[in-house]
């Protein structure tokens, strides 16, 4: 792995094209930035690999095909993946608005439980895309930071750096470990763990979600206590429960 690339500052241009207005957020992996398209005109999101090593520009090449083909009203689009001198780079839709957590913390005590049931199902339903897809896709990274809520009411999942594709390598992809992290008050044991994950990781990760929403106190980490098993088969592609 080599050192991490310098972020962008405001009126760089990155790839003859795009010119950066502001950073919108920046982790370990990589930074998002508002970015004008001068050749069309419009705004969009950029993202920027921050690391560099085979294993990290696989990874983000990976995210760019994953994401290139999904079209969900959930999900954002990407349009674009790049190299220039400044790092790899996807170009995506800009979602204008303010993630779920950000806005939790401005408001200071839970949502609604009507509200945040509403946001659940707009969730699920993109969930059940994904984990339909062949191969499946699988999140690995659902908390309130990346869901955001748009100017209509909308929720839409972002931040795909820990996704995966579940199919093509059979079961040695459904038990490799995450490449990058988790945010543990999220992750279900067997991300922590580093024994795979699934679907119901997802699933997991969205109740962890759902709870901090409710409760305005993030989850307590899973304990290494083996899981309960399910009280019932989980709802196969297509189908759906009342």
């Amino acid at each position: 792995m080599q050192p991490a690339a310098p972020t962008l500052v405001p009126n760089t241009t990155v790839h003859d094209r795009y010119i950066v207005r502001r950073t919108i957020g920046q982790g370990g992996m990589g930074a998002v930035y508002e970015a004008s398209d001068e050749r069309l005109g419009n705004t969009v999101a950029l993202k920027q690999m921050l690391l560099s090593g085979p294993q990290f520009s696989t990874a983000f090449q990976r995210e760019a095909r994953l994401l290139a083909g999904l079209r969900h009203a959930s999900l954002p689009k990407v349009t674009d993946y790049f190299t220039d001198a400044h790092g790899q780079f996807l170009v995506m839709e800009y979602i204008p608005g303010s993630d779920l957590g950000s806005l939790l913390g401005q408001r200071g005590r839970p949502f609604a439980v009507a509200e945040v049931l509403d946001w659940a199902d707009q969730i699920l339903q993109a969930l059940e895309y994904l984990h339909c897809q062949q191969p499946p896709i699988v999140h690995r990274d659902i908390k309130p930071q990346n869901l955001k809520m748009t100017p209509g009411g909308d929720i839409v999942l972002l931040d795909f750096g820990l996704a995966k594709g579940m199919g093509g390598l059979g079961s040695q992809v459904a038990t490799t470990a995450s490449l990058f992290g988790y945010t543990p008050n999220y992750a279900p044991l067997e991300q922590i763990q580093g024994s795979g994950t699934g679907p119901a990781s997802d699933l997991y990760a969205l109740g962890a979600t759902l709870h901090h929403l409710l409760t305005g106190t993030p989850p307590l980490m899973p304990s290494n206590a083996p899981p309960l098993p399910p009280r019932a088969n989980p709802t196969r592609c297509g189908q759906h429960t009342n």
